[in-house]
């Protein structure tokens, strides 16, 4: 019995040493999970965009217009970078369009000097999780500080949106990309190791098509996948069916982001010969996009080497779109940027996955 103990243990535990890769993964991912999580999650939100404004008419800028000014534009945590982006605008109408936009996440009008006890108002971006409150928090504090007579009216421009809302927009693309891995990559990694790839080229199947109907077959797996999370979603958080409109932009949202997570991976498993590999590249993928594509924390609060990540990472441009349209009710103007990163990610990767598998089968 021994014996045989020992003989199955020298075979399984040389076919772990075999696998380099799979071995380095092992080692990485714990540092991987404090590096990315341990930054991503509960950071010191900075940057924070908001305008501010003096109503009209005024004879000249009041001293809390000034002095709120130079505060909030000075204001940081210790040892941290400063919390807002203090933006001053002409007119209130300007301020308002720039935070529809998505520009600001707020906009503080001051009273004019004619009526320098009137309220000072606070419009949100409610969408956003804790940026609302951070806002809040430094205007109430500023006016408290100045010893203002003015009173603050808040106005929430997509009414109370909780923290269950605000996931649950996120858990979509996650659905989608889980959707990819195991139905799309898996499948691919199987017909590798039954020689169903190398039956291919038997055939008169061009090898891009081979590329092309894997992904496409990918892309309805995970877009069938989002549409059904996207409906249990508006179900169990209370959030409003959208109309017509809004529930189309979403779909294409969906098959979008669909196409470009099932590039990506593609591009990425055709390297990979054996399911030990994509285990370990399925839970790196996951944890690197998204936690950093903003489904539980604001952007806002992650260090700048870990933010510059969101620029190419395509659930990012997701999250940011699902949320324009679901949370905020706004339109197709408002994810044209998003459509068009996710777009050039997706035929980019297809791009690269067509070579990249051609090498592997040479």
């Amino acid at each position: 019995m021994i014996r045989g103990t020992v003989a199955i243990f020298s075979r399984d535990f040389k076919k772990f040493l075999s696998n380099p890769f799979v071995l380095l993964m092992t080692l990485i991912m714990p540092i991987a999970y404090l590096v990315v999580f341990g930054n991503a999650m509960g950071g010191a939100i900075t940057g924070v965009p908001i305008g501010l404004v003096q109503e009209d008419p005024y004879l000249e800028e009041t001293p809390l217009f000034l002095a709120s000014s130079e505060a909030l534009a000075h204001q940081a945590e210790p040892g941290e970078a400063k919390t807002f982006q203090v933006r001053v605008f002409s007119s209130e109408a300007s301020a308002k369009r720039a935070l529809a936009r998505g520009e600001l996440a707020a906009a503080v009008v001051f009273p004019s000097a004619v009526s320098n006890t009137h309220a000072v108002r606070l419009y949100l971006d409610s969408s956003e999780f804790a940026t609302p409150a951070l806002v809040e928090g430094g205007v109430r504090g500023l006016l408290v500080t100045h010893g203002s007579p003015a009173p603050l009216e808040v106005y929430r421009l997509y009414g109370e949106v909780d923290y269950f809302q605000f996931f649950g927009v996120g858990v979509i693309v996650m659905a989608i990309f889980m959707s990819t891995m195991m139905g799309g990559v898996l499948s691919l990694i199987r017909d590798w190791e039954l020689g169903i790839i190398e039956g291919y080229l038997v055939t008169p199947v061009k090898r891009s098509s081979i590329v092309l109907g894997t992904v496409g077959s990918g892309t309805i797996k995970g877009f069938l996948a989002g549409t059904v999370i996207y409906a249990v979603v508006l179900a169990i958080t209370g959030l409003p069916v959208p109309g017509a409109g809004t529930t189309l932009l979403v779909l294409l949202v969906l098959f979008m982001i669909s196409a470009g997570l099932t590039s990506l991976v593609f591009f990425i498993a055709g390297r990979l010969k054996n399911q030990q590999s994509f285990a370990a590249v399925n839970g790196f993928l996951n944890l690197l996009l998204f936690m950093t594509s903003g489904a539980f924390y604001p952007t806002l609060g992650m260090p700048d080497w870990l933010h510059a990540l969101t620029v190419i990472n395509p659930e990012y441009y997701a999250v940011h779109a699902l949320r324009a349209l679901v949370l905020r009710g706004q339109g197709l103007e408002a994810i044209v940027v998003d459509l068009a990163a996710i777009s050039l990610f997706a035929l980019t990767c297809i791009v690269l996955g067509i070579t990249t598998f051609r090498r592997t089968l040479e």
